[in-house]
């Protein structure tokens, strides 16, 4: 198998990708979903991890801190530069935001690294869907040093229209912020890893390609 494929079956073994009928957020009835919050060991984090830092060295994504925006991207943060680390040798400091800024203590807005002017930051995230996460956090990256968001890396591009655009999350998060955003893998890999008896769920194809064409964009 390829990592593409191995990541599949992996959050498919996880219980992180699941088919069926699901009303999204946004009101979309979709075949299939996808919960981060599956990931519940300290070997699925680490081989999540392992996945994470194969996309980041794969695609040279240069990174001096990778950033978790709380509270679902602070394991993953964590997960990826440790596994960054292990895997290529590549040492990466990593911070996340709080929800409310601390006034005691050693105070912030940021736990982990401080982030200083000219940093290379890289976002990790689960699954980007509307954008509004990086659309939140770019503001409190900003405001905090000038840095310099270097990408974005979540496991899975949906490839799918905004509600009120023509333009994936993915897509937008470059037109707006000029931020490149990196997936593990996308809707279309996994399809393709049904299809190949990757994955269960050949019951749900049509529903998969159907629910593509209404809603998705091309890469």
């Amino acid at each position: 198998m390829t990592y593409k494929e191995e990541f599949i079956k992996f959050m498919a073994d996880s219980g992180v990708l699941t088919f069926g009928d699901f009303t999204l957020k946004s009101g979309r009835k979709a075949p299939y979903f996808i919960n981060a919050g599956n990931y519940k060991t300290g070997a699925q984090l680490a081989k999540l991890g392992e996945f994470y830092a194969h996309c980041i060295n794969e695609n040279n994504i240069e990174a001096d801190v990778f950033f978790g925006p709380a509270y679902k991207g602070i394991p993953l943060s964590v997960s990826a530069a440790v596994a960054l680390y292990n895997e290529y040798g590549k040492d990466v400091a990593y911070c996340f935001d709080r929800k409310e800024v601390k006034d005691h203590g050693e105070g912030g807005m940021f736990v982990g690294r401080k982030l200083e002017d000219g940093d290379k930051v890289v976002i990790i995230e689960d699954v980007m869907t509307s954008g509004k996460a990086l659309r939140e956090v770019m503001p409190k990256l900003e405001g905090a040093a000038k840095v310099n968001v270097t990408g974005m890396v979540i496991t899975v591009d949906r490839m799918e229209k905004a509600l009120n655009s023509e333009l994936s999350a993915v897509q937008d998060a470059y037109k707006t912020f000029g931020v490149k955003v990196y997936s593990i893998v996308t809707i279309d890999d996994i399809i393709e890893a049904i299809r190949n008896g990757i994955v269960e769920g050949k019951e749900y194809l049509d529903k998969m390609l159907e629910y593509r064409k209404t809603y998705g964009v091309e890469g």
